[in-house]
Protein backbone atom coordinates (compact mmCIF):
# COMPACT_ATOMS: atom_id res chain seq x y z
CA UNK A 1 0.00 0.00 0.00
CA UNK A 2 2.65 2.46 1.04
CA UNK A 3 1.94 6.25 -0.38
CA UNK A 4 -1.82 6.26 -0.77
CA UNK A 5 -3.28 9.35 -0.36
CA UNK A 6 -5.37 9.94 2.47
CA UNK A 7 -8.25 13.16 2.70
CA UNK A 8 -7.71 15.86 4.65
CA UNK A 9 -9.47 15.12 7.82
CA UNK A 10 -12.09 17.53 9.73
CA UNK A 11 -13.88 20.78 8.49
CA UNK A 12 -11.10 22.91 6.26
CA UNK A 13 -13.51 26.04 7.48
CA UNK A 14 -13.64 25.13 11.19
CA UNK A 15 -9.63 24.99 11.19
CA UNK A 16 -9.10 28.09 9.15
CA UNK A 17 -11.71 30.28 11.69
CA UNK A 18 -9.86 28.78 14.23
CA UNK A 19 -6.12 30.20 12.93
CA UNK A 20 -7.82 33.26 11.94
CA UNK A 21 -9.67 33.74 15.78
CA UNK A 22 -6.05 33.01 17.24
CA UNK A 23 -4.36 35.66 14.80
CA UNK A 24 -7.04 37.97 15.07
CA UNK A 25 -6.37 37.87 19.14
CA UNK A 26 -2.96 38.85 18.60
CA UNK A 27 -3.24 41.93 16.59
CA UNK A 28 -6.37 42.55 18.66
CA UNK A 29 -4.38 42.65 21.66
CA UNK A 30 -1.38 44.34 20.14
CA UNK A 31 -3.62 47.12 18.18
CA UNK A 32 -5.66 47.92 21.08
CA UNK A 33 -3.07 49.35 23.07
CA UNK A 34 -3.50 52.17 20.31
CA UNK A 35 -6.93 52.84 21.33
CA UNK A 36 -7.85 51.35 18.13
CA UNK A 37 -9.71 47.84 16.37
CA UNK A 38 -7.81 46.31 13.48
CA UNK A 39 -10.72 46.94 11.76
CA UNK A 40 -10.13 50.31 12.41
CA UNK A 41 -6.71 50.37 11.59
CA UNK A 42 -7.22 48.92 8.26
CA UNK A 43 -9.87 51.18 7.45
CA UNK A 44 -7.62 54.53 8.35
CA UNK A 45 -4.74 52.60 5.96
CA UNK A 46 -7.07 52.07 3.11
CA UNK A 47 -8.36 55.86 3.43
CA UNK A 48 -4.86 57.09 3.73
CA UNK A 49 -3.87 54.96 0.95
CA UNK A 50 -7.16 55.33 -1.52
CA UNK A 51 -8.52 58.49 -0.17
CA UNK A 52 -10.46 61.11 -0.81
CA UNK A 53 -12.62 58.30 -1.71
CA UNK A 54 -16.47 57.54 -2.10
CA UNK A 55 -18.06 55.28 0.86
CA UNK A 56 -19.20 52.94 -2.41
CA UNK A 57 -15.72 52.56 -3.38
CA UNK A 58 -14.28 52.20 -0.02
CA UNK A 59 -15.88 49.18 0.44
CA UNK A 60 -15.16 47.31 -2.27
CA UNK A 61 -11.76 47.84 -2.13
CA UNK A 62 -12.34 46.40 1.64
CA UNK A 63 -14.15 43.23 0.91
CA UNK A 64 -17.20 44.62 2.62
CA UNK A 65 -21.16 45.70 2.09
CA UNK A 66 -22.09 49.47 2.61
CA UNK A 67 -23.83 49.01 5.80
CA UNK A 68 -20.93 47.27 7.30
CA UNK A 69 -18.58 50.12 5.97
CA UNK A 70 -21.12 52.87 7.15
CA UNK A 71 -21.54 51.26 10.71
CA UNK A 72 -18.11 51.13 10.84
CA UNK A 73 -17.13 55.18 9.94
CA UNK A 74 -19.42 56.03 12.44
CA UNK A 75 -17.00 55.96 15.17
CA UNK A 76 -14.05 57.09 13.28
CA UNK A 77 -15.80 59.95 12.06
CA UNK A 78 -17.17 60.96 15.36
CA UNK A 79 -13.49 60.32 16.83
CA UNK A 80 -12.39 63.14 13.89
CA UNK A 81 -10.06 60.47 12.95
CA UNK A 82 -11.98 60.78 9.58
CA UNK A 83 -13.97 63.16 7.67
CA UNK A 84 -16.31 63.35 5.14
CA UNK A 85 -16.78 66.06 2.59
CA UNK A 86 -19.22 66.70 -0.82
CA UNK A 87 -17.82 65.09 -4.08
CA UNK A 88 -17.68 66.79 -7.07
CA UNK A 89 -20.92 66.37 -8.04
CA UNK A 90 -22.38 67.60 -5.15
CA UNK A 91 -24.51 64.22 -4.31
CA UNK A 92 -21.33 61.88 -4.07
CA UNK A 93 -19.27 61.74 -0.66
CA UNK A 94 -16.07 61.39 0.11
CA UNK A 95 -14.35 60.23 2.84
CA UNK A 96 -10.65 61.69 3.46
CA UNK A 97 -8.21 60.98 6.50
CA UNK A 98 -7.73 63.75 8.97
CA UNK A 99 -4.21 65.19 10.78
CA UNK A 100 -5.66 63.22 13.91
CA UNK A 101 -6.51 60.31 11.93
CA UNK A 102 -2.80 59.88 9.93
CA UNK A 103 -1.46 60.41 14.11
CA UNK A 104 -3.63 57.82 15.37
CA UNK A 105 -2.81 55.41 12.34
CA UNK A 106 0.88 55.84 12.70
CA UNK A 107 0.79 54.91 16.52
CA UNK A 108 -1.58 52.05 15.50
CA UNK A 109 0.98 50.97 12.56
CA UNK A 110 3.94 50.97 15.91
CA UNK A 111 1.53 48.26 17.74
CA UNK A 112 0.70 46.18 14.73
CA UNK A 113 4.11 45.96 13.43
CA UNK A 114 4.55 44.79 17.03
CA UNK A 115 2.21 41.83 16.68
CA UNK A 116 3.40 41.13 12.96
CA UNK A 117 6.97 40.77 14.63
CA UNK A 118 5.04 38.46 17.58
CA UNK A 119 3.64 36.14 15.20
CA UNK A 120 6.44 35.43 13.00
CA UNK A 121 8.75 35.27 16.52
CA UNK A 122 5.76 32.28 17.59
CA UNK A 123 5.22 30.66 13.97
CA UNK A 124 8.34 31.03 12.52
CA UNK A 125 9.62 33.38 9.52
CA UNK A 126 8.80 30.29 7.02
CA UNK A 127 5.84 28.97 7.89
CA UNK A 128 4.23 32.64 7.85
CA UNK A 129 5.95 32.62 4.32
CA UNK A 130 4.65 29.64 3.62
CA UNK A 131 1.43 30.66 5.35
CA UNK A 132 0.73 33.39 3.01
CA UNK A 133 1.53 31.62 -0.28
CA UNK A 134 -0.57 28.96 0.53
CA UNK A 135 -3.50 31.64 1.09
CA UNK A 136 -2.78 33.62 -2.12
CA UNK A 137 -2.17 30.48 -4.23
CA UNK A 138 -5.60 29.32 -2.72
CA UNK A 139 -7.58 32.78 -3.11
CA UNK A 140 -6.51 32.73 -6.91
CA UNK A 141 -7.85 29.53 -7.02
CA UNK A 142 -11.20 30.15 -5.15
CA UNK A 143 -11.42 33.13 -7.37
CA UNK A 144 -10.46 32.87 -10.66
CA UNK A 145 -11.84 35.75 -12.32
CA UNK A 146 -9.02 38.05 -13.75
CA UNK A 147 -9.23 41.84 -12.41
CA UNK A 148 -10.07 43.13 -15.55
CA UNK A 149 -12.78 41.14 -16.03
CA UNK A 150 -14.52 42.62 -12.93
CA UNK A 151 -14.23 46.03 -14.10
CA UNK A 152 -16.46 45.05 -17.46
Amino acid sequence: MGNVETKPQGCTNFKLRQLVRRVSQLYDAEVGKAGLKTTQYSLLSHVLRLGPIRPGDLAASMTMDASTLTRNLKPMLAAGWLQMSAGDDGRSRLVHITDAGRDKRAEAQRHWKAAQEGLNQLLGVERVRALHALVDDSLELLDPVPAEAEDE
